[in-house]
């Protein structure tokens, strides 16, 4: 796919229910998120108060629709984990196949490191191989395993945690103010 066929920029609340809709989607039918019920609509203008400048909410845009959508979360809201962040992904069921979640991934890393952040966490039901090689196509490396964690479809799964540390040359810790 190239560049001039999609754009990516912040999601705004005219995208909310093209991404509830993705996702949503995604509830009903696979194991990439573990709610098991549909967020209403009212939830995702919530969803993207919660996203801001150092963790945005994104939109992958293709001919005036969107195609796909990503975000970075706080790994933990415990202050010492301030440095991380959880990534998200979702491309709509129609448009895998075409480099849309690795544009929207690169874009968050790109955001992340623009932002300082020192690692990036993804959590990955063990069900999923097109998610976990597209984190280790950018360099995530699988750091654990959470077993049978999740139950959804009549089933236990397992969920890998997937860590990209941004800031290797930097382990010494944030320069203080």
């Amino acid at each position: 796919m190239s560049a001039h066929q999609m754009t990516i920029r912040r999601a705004a609340a005219a995208d909310l229910p093209a991404i509830g809709d993705i996702y949503n989607y995604f509830v009903a039918t696979s194991s990439c998120t573990f709610d098991t019920e549909p967020r209403p609509a009212d939830g995702w203008h919530e969803w993207l108060k919660e996203h801001d400048d150092r963790t945005p909410a994104i939109v992958a845009i293709e001919a005036g629709r969107v195609v796909g959508w990503g975000s970075l979360s706080r790994w933990n809201n415990r202050c010492a984990y301030r440095f991380s962040v959880e990534d998200s992904v979702y491309v709509h069921k129609d448009a895998h196949g075409r480099g849309i979640g690795r544009c929207v991934l690169t874009e968050l890393l790109r955001v992340a490191r623009q932002h300082g952040h020192h690692n990036v966490i993804a959590q990955i039901a063990g069900d999923q191989p097109i998610s976990e090689a597209l984190h280790v196509a950018l360099g995530f490396r699988k750091a654990g395993c959470l077993e049978k964690i999740g139950h959804k479809f009549d089933r236990w799964i397992d969920v890998g945690i997937w860590q990209l540390r941004l800031a290797q040359g930097n382990d010494a810790g944030p320069a203080r103010s």
